[in-house]
């Protein structure tokens, strides 16, 4: 996890959080872009979102993590102001079809979600954490990078399966 090696380390809680954490404050002393989405959710260490640039919970996920329930966007800026007293620098709050929450430096606000008519959800969220990293690593805006991370996941939702669901990056447009 060295500068120089890679710019963004995408994280999530299938390892154990121990692994996590090294691996995110590793990253950050090295000028790493950490995007971590925290699922399955459970309640985390101010030590690891201090380190974190970015965070993608969804809805549930973060009221885990918060105490707050996502009801409007008002709530969703009560969550992210959680977030960035612990040190977070970005957050975007999924939010499925209503499409997700972000707050940063750039832009803060809802970026509305693409009607589409759903086959399965299953991988939904790790196609847009991947779709977000892709396009984070590409160099587009916060902004620009969910609205691609949004079409990516809606893509994916109209397809059955897992690994199966995810678009090619030329699906998306």
């Amino acid at each position: 996890l060295t500068k120089g090696s890679f710019e963004i380390l995408l994280l999530q809680l299938e390892i154990p959080l121990m692994t996590v954490e090294y691996a995110a404050l590793t990253a950050a002393e090295n000028g790493i872009k950490v995007i971590f989405n925290p699922a399955p959710a459970q309640k985390l260490h101010d030590y690891l979102l201090k380190h974190i640039w970015l965070i993608t919970p969804d809805e549930t996920e973060t009221e885990i993590i918060t105490g707050i329930k996502i009801k409007n966007e008002t709530s969703a800026e009560t969550a992210a102001l959680y977030f960035q007293s612990k040190g977070v620098k970005n957050i975007v709050i999924t939010m499925g079809a209503a499409g997700a929450y972000v707050k940063s430096d750039s832009f803060t606000g809802v970026i509305h979600g693409i009607k589409v008519d759903p086959v399965d959800t299953t991988a939904a969220g790790d196609v847009f954490n991947g779709a977000l990293a892709v396009a984070v690593a590409e160099g587009m805006d916060l902004k620009a990078a969910v609205t691609f991370a949004n079409k990516a996941a809606a893509i994916s939702v109209t397809r059955l399966g897992a690994q199966a669901s995810a678009p090619y990056r030329s699906e998306i447009k």
